[in-house]
């Protein structure tokens, strides 16, 4: 047997370590001090949180601000494997919707996400995801196996849920909020040189603003934070998860499952992460504060880790080979399957519905 198959056979037993663990010190490009955008959020339908920034607030006075959700980091390593250089790790899955061609790689919910249940593959879908339900997640990963290293819930089917195996966020601490205003001057004065008619109501005078006829002030918008106590990205890979994978009553299949989908997983656990996130927020490594990349053990011991990324990658294609790769596949995306399913979707709500009165 090629010896790099049973290199990290060892993460893969039961008393192997619970997870990897990265922890990397970020810092804006323009330095320590320098302002960064966070995501903003909308409102909480119950209005607790107001929307904008998810800053949590702490009785000490200090605070943690959300730079980059577990999803959105998931969202965005995903795609990884559709480069030419990792695509033959995992099936290049494309559904056809119109004139748009979308890699089930950059589906928000992955193998249960609209687009792709509402194709040819619905069927084969439901039957994967059956079928990890009953012990046997190898259709899927013939499948969709990123869906095994990132998460997936079919919340609309058969209600199989995927836990992540790799988690990321970045967070900000002891962030100083700022705030920004702006000023839209238009390139004329259209309505003083009567070009335009004065508005007359709101909606009109909104719709020159919107089209950038009229002056638009902005003030005391969003204008990012400064991060006085540092930057952090925190990664785990949850090899005690991964370990109850299993294809069947095989052991056999079993390793060679576990060994496919621990190579993806440390493939993307170990890329280096991207740095641009979004417009006034790119970061980078702090080189004035190591990183930390350990494993660790469920008696709470932490020894270092030393995987290098290029490692990671040749373990990879190794696995990949053994477990032999889901062929690519090209479907449309089904008009009818879609109303279909909009329509299974109304009666599950009456039924419930109906339900919930016998109930009062």
């Amino acid at each position: 047997m090629n010896d790099i198959l049973k290199k990290y056979d060892l993460w893969l037993s039961d008393d192997g370590p619970a997870a990897l663990v990265i922890r990397e010190n970020l810092v804006p490009v323009e330095g320590p001090d320098g302002v960064l955008f966070p995501a903003t959020f909308a409102a909480s339908e119950d209005k607790t949180f107001k929307g904008g920034y998810n800053i949590d607030e702490f009785p000490d006075g200090t605070n943690i601000c959300l730079i980059d959700s577990v999803g959105s980091q998931a969202n965005r390593i995903e795609p990884l494997f559709a480069l030419k250089k990792y695509a033959v790790l995992v099936p290049q899955v494309v559904v056809k919707a119109g004139e748009k061609k979308v890699n089930l790689l950059d589906a928000g919910h992955r193998a249960g996400d609209a687009i792709v249940r509402c194709s040819a593959l619905q069927q084969d879908l439901q039957d994967a995801f059956k079928a990890v339900q009953k012990g046997d997640a190898t259709p899927l990963a013939k499948i969709a196996p990123t869906s095994l290293v990132f998460g997936a819930w079919d919340s609309r089917d058969t209600q199989a849920k995927l836990p992540r195996l790799i988690a990321s966020t970045i967070r900000a601490y002891g962030v100083r909020k700022l705030t920004r205003s702006a000023q839209y001057v238009p390139a004329a004065e259209y309505v003083e040189m009567g070009m335009l008619e004065e508005p007359a109501d709101k909606k009109t005078k909104d719709s020159y603003a919107e089209r950038g006829f009229v002056h638009v002030p902005a003030s005391g918008s969003h204008g990012g934070v400064i991060a006085t106590g540092g930057i952090r990205r925190d990664a785990t890979l949850h090899l005690a998860a991964l370990r109850l994978l299993r294809a069947g009553e095989s052991e056999e299949e079993t390793l060679k499952l576990r060994r496919y989908v621990l190579g993806l997983a440390l493939t993307a656990f170990t890329c280096p992460s991207a740095g641009y996130l979004r417009q006034g927020c790119n970061l980078v490594l702090d080189l004035n504060k190591p990183s930390e990349f350990v494993e660790v053990h469920n008696d709470g011991r932490r020894e270092k880790a030393t995987m290098k990324h290029d490692d990671a990658l040749k373990y990879a294609l190794e696995t990949a080979k053994a477990f032999s790769v889901g062929e690519n596949r090209s479907v449309e995306f089904d008009k009818e399957r879609a109303k279909a399913d909009v329509a299974s979707d109304k009666d599950g709500k009456k039924q419930k519905s109906a339900r919930n009165k016998q109930k009062t």
